[in-house]
């Protein structure tokens, strides 16, 4: 397994992604349908489902039933949906284009928006909850335990927060304050999914720990090439607005390093996260094959 073969592994586990999304989430009849029609709109037929796609390689280094790691994958690229949602919403980034459409605001209207971020969320932890995704309830505990305390007011949220707030400092933050930020915002997410196959195949402390530190590492690494394409491509490119975070004052490691500086810490970060990945010898070659896609992707 390597970045050749790695494309076509991605593409696999984002069709079974969004085929499980299309059962789990409601169908856009009924009443409620334009809020239904959001929600998956949202989250079905677009992005490469990364985060998804990480539950299900750590899963399979424990044997982990294929059923059970796809419905934890939906889960997360459900509140992955839900953040940017919200994201692209006028009182946060304000953005017009996701993924290369009309975000859910302009495809629909603000308060639709919100509702369906809202509903992306809840429907996530329900899934993660059911006893369909896994049969001891002690682990759908500690999954909907785990991922709340990545998506919430001391994760993602929180990361949010901080990165609307470094906006109208009146001071650039520092370089710790700057990876704290971005650890929170989009690095807590990443290191969920990474994490969660070893919630799941109910893998030692020691080996979860590992699990971690890689998605932490590669999370930071996502962040510094997500802030380069912001700097360097194409909306066509990127599927939405660039070069919006610098125009903003966003503060970002790549900002404060310099793009050169950012790249050679991006490739660190990967080397790093590909050590942790050791123990599982072969098994982890996928891993080490998306931890070098994070920094060579071109969209």
């Amino acid at each position: 397994m390597n970045l050749e073969t790695l494309p076509a592994a991605i593409a696999e586990a984002a069709a079974e992604i969004d085929t499980a999304l299309a059962v789990l989430l409601p169908p856009d009849a009924g009443e409620e349908a334009p809020l239904f029609a959001a929600m998956r709109y949202a989250t079905i037929g677009g992005g490469k489902k990364l985060r998804g796609f990480l539950v299900l390689e750590t899963a399979r280094l424990f044997g982990v039933a294929r059923g059970s790691a796809i419905r934890v994958a939906a889960a997360v690229e459900m509140l992955h949906g839900y953040s940017l949602v919200h994201d692209d919403l006028p009182a946060m980034d304000d953005d017009d284009l996701r993924r290369g459409k009309p975000t859910v605001h302009k495809a629909w209207d603000e308060a639709t928006a919100i509702l369906a971020g809202d509903a992306l969320q809840t429907q996530a932890f329900a899934t993660l909850a059911a006893p369909e995704t896994h049969a001891d309830g002690e682990i759908r505990a500690t999954l909907c335990l785990r991922l709340a305390q990545a998506a919430g007011a001391q994760g993602m949220v929180g990361g949010q927060m901080l990165d609307m707030l470094a906006e109208v400092a009146t001071a650039p933050l520092e370089r710790g304050a700057v990876l704290r930020l971005q650890q929170l915002k989009t690095g807590r997410l990443i290191e969920f999914a990474a994490e969660a196959g070893g919630i799941l195949g109910q893998a030692a402390a020691p080996l979860r720990q590992r699990l971690l530190a890689y998605g932490r590492d590669i999370g930071t690494a996502f962040q510094i090439a997500d802030d380069l394409l912001d700097l360097t491509a194409t909306p066509e490119q990127a599927g939405k607005a660039t070069g919006k975070d610098a125009a903003a004052g966003k503060a970002t490691l790549l900002g404060l390093l310099g793009p050169e500086r950012a790249r050679l810490y991006a490739v660190e970060l990967i080397a790093r996260a590909k050590a942790e990945l050791d123990v599982f010898g072969a098994r982890a070659d996928l891993l080490c094959a998306l931890a070098d896609h994070v920094i060579s992707r071109r969209h």
